[in-house]
């Protein structure tokens, strides 16, 4: 859901060219990262108004893969708004694009590419394991998602 409102704000910016989308869109990551959901306008109206409605089962990811993820848009909202404010425009909008590619996999395909970063960063030892326990061990991911 969450990134459902992602993909719009930066397709906003993408057609309008308003560099004033990517202060609620870089604000939101950077919420997102720093408390979860709690802070996030898009976190709390997915958590507790949309989800609930749904009558379909949510897919519940473990807190630190979705964390790294949400980082990564810091880091490339971030990045899109220094190019802005340098009017970069051009160069903006393409890590714009590169976002809301990654936020419509998330989306509408169930495809965290955050996620999956983290989890190769796992395998490869990069991230220790005791950073997300639940990630390699299944048994734990529901109690871990609740």
């Amino acid at each position: 859901m969450v990134a459902g409102g992602v993909v719009l704000m930066s397709v906003i910016f993408i057609v309008t060219q308003n560099g004033w989308v990517l202060v609620p869109l870089s604000y939101g990551f950077i919420a997102r990262v720093l408390t979860g959901p709690r802070l996030s306008p898009l976190g709390r109206i997915a958590t507790q108004l949309i989800t609930p409605k749904l009558s379909f089962a949510q897919r519940l990811v473990p807190g630190p893969p979705k964390r790294f993820a949400q980082g990564i848009g810091v880091v490339f909202s971030f990045t899109a708004s220094v190019l802005w404010l340098q009017d970069a425009h051009v160069a903006a909008t393409v890590v714009i694009i590169v976002l809301t590619v990654a936020a419509s996999l998330e989306s509408f395909v169930g495809v965290c590419l955050g996620c999956l970063v983290f989890s190769q960063m796992m395998r490869w030892k990069i991230i220790p394991e005791s950073i997300c326990i639940e990630c390699n061990n299944i048994s734990l991911r529901a109690a871990a998602t609740q």
